[in-house]
């Protein structure tokens, strides 16, 4: 049981309205957080989670549309998951968390490929001048690289130029990173390429390619009821666990001691939770604003927003894939997705739910259409690509003001400013996808919450040693699409 007190926060600023102590508060209600506040509850201490959504899961959760699950976009549990993380949500989740084969696409100049990518279909569906600008590109890439070793600062499009070459960096990596982030890729810092482009060379593409021909088929996790069951089972493992979960409680301030002390003080609509110690998976820039850290440097960090255009069909399936990528600008949609394909479920028989994904920015042309709009722009663009005719019954948009984070060239002083202070506080921990500005997938984010975990010491202490080891291990994570 949680802990009311009467007793003042260490700083005097909190209003004086009704507290509850707790060893640990947790904002953010994302996987990363419901993993936290499950484990840390799990471990014996008294956890209070408040999370803004009246769900929980934040951009990893799943609504209906149309009687079909679907989630914020496309999301996958990949087999890289820790085995140990991995054995404790099929606990949760039994049978429910289903072993599924990839079976997407990508549109390459013109053509489908399937993805991820294997060497007969490259050969077979490639044009040849494509095949032989790579070939090319990978036997002069000795001397591009080595011209490239100058002091000219490093940018996505040099790291790529000089690592994969000219034609696969132009006709398939900067035209999607034109499209996700709305830069042109001389205008994107080179840790993007770093944490976006596991295969850094043309050889290093076709020997990671190769390795797939002797490992089982690539494949992923996904719950039969959508992405979302994971946060669902996660919150609900944390409500037993005795952590109290509050939903639908925006936090609008954090207090925190100085550096000689360890308290913490949120207000949250209302209620003041107190605790030595806080996790926070909010976005960086936001925590900053709630705490009063560097306001210049919280304006110097941006993210990329997000319109998710759902059509209604009223037949099913659309196509067998589960995926498509779109990287060319024949189209805004960066990729289509098809929940149903994704799972062994109950979705109804006579319908499905496309799921297309347009990145954009808060206030511009793309956000700012009507939904009957975007439903054409999406209908008309899948036609384009050689896609079938969607035909939807019934259009639904979703508007998410922050997704992608951006490493625009010169974000990283603005970015160590704010992991400084951050770090600084010595009641604070950030972790998770937005609290480290990081671009990392579901699994990533869950080990994060694991070792915050892991180095929780007695009365509200952290073992700090313990995180730096494992953040430098975070900055080896490289996103798997």
């Amino acid at each position: 049981m949680h802990r009311p007190s009467n007793q003042q926060p260490a700083t005097p600023d909190i209003p004086a309205v009704p507290a509850v102590s707790a060893d640990l508060v947790v904002l953010g209600g994302g996987p990363a957080g419901l993993a936290a506040a499950w484990w840390a509850a799990r471990a014996g201490r008294e956890v209070v989670l408040l999370e803004r959504g009246e769900r929980p899961g934040g951009l990893a959760g799943s609504f209906e549309v149309g009687g079909v699950r679907v989630d914020f976009g496309s999301h996958r549990l990949h087999p890289s998951t820790d085995p140990t993380i991995l054995a404790e949500l099929t606990g949760l989740l039994g049978d429910d968390l289903q072993r599924r084969p990839r079976n997407g696409r990508i549109r390459l100049a013109g053509r489908w490929i399937r993805y991820p990518l294997r060497p007969g279909d490259l050969v077979r569906r490639l044009p040849p001048s494509f095949a032989a600008g790579v070939a090319r590109d990978t036997l002069t890439g000795p001397l591009r690289r080595r011209r490239a070793s100058g002091p000219s600062p490093e940018t996505f499009a040099s790291v790529l130029r000089a690592g994969l070459g000219p034609t696969m960096s132009e006709r398939f990596y900067f035209p999607y990173a034109r499209k996700l982030w709305g830069l042109a890729p001389e205008a994107i810092d080179a840790e993007q390429a770093r944490r976006r482009v596991s295969a850094a060379t043309p050889g290093r593409l076709l020997a990671r390619v190769a390795r797939g021909l002797r490992r089982e088929p690539a494949c992923f996790w996904y719950p039969r009821t959508g992405f979302g069951a994971i946060a669902e089972a996660l919150a609900d493992a944390a409500t037993a666990a005795g952590a109290e979960l509050r939903l639908g409680h925006a936090v609008t301030r954090l207090e925190l001691a100085g550096p000689g002390g360890g308290a913490v003080a949120v207000l949250a609509d209302g209620a003041t939770v107190q605790a030595p110690l806080a996790f926070s998976t909010v976005p960086l820039p936001v925590l900053a604003r709630l705490a009063g850290g560097p306001a210049e440097a919280a304006a110097g960090l941006s993210t990329r927003g997000m319109v998710l255009v759902y059509l209604v069909l009223d037949r099913r399936p659309w196509t067998s894939f589960d995926a498509h990528y779109l990287p060319e600008p024949s189209t805004p949609v960066s990729r289509v997705s098809e929940p149903a394909n994704y799972r062994d479920g109950d979705d109804p028989a006579k319908t499905t739910v496309l799921c297309a994904e347009l990145p954009c920015t808060p206030g511009d042309e793309l956000w700012s259409s009507s939904d009957a709009e975007l439903g054409e722009l999406v209908a008309d663009g899948l036609a384009r690509c050689g896609l079938p005719a969607p035909d939807p019954v019934a259009v639904e948009v979703r508007r998410l003001p922050s997704v992608y984070p951006v490493y625009r060239t010169g974000w990283r002083p603005a970015f160590e400013a704010l992991d400084a202070w951050a770090g600084a506080q010595p009641a604070l921990v950030t972790f998770g996808r937005q609290g480290l500005f990081a671009h990392d997938n579901t699994h990533h984010t869950l080990a994060m919450a694991r070792a915050a975990v892991d180095a929780l010491g007695d009365g509200g202490s952290f073992d700090r040693a313990a995180w730096a080891r494992a953040r430098d291990r975070f900055t080896t994570h490289v996103v798997e699409d």
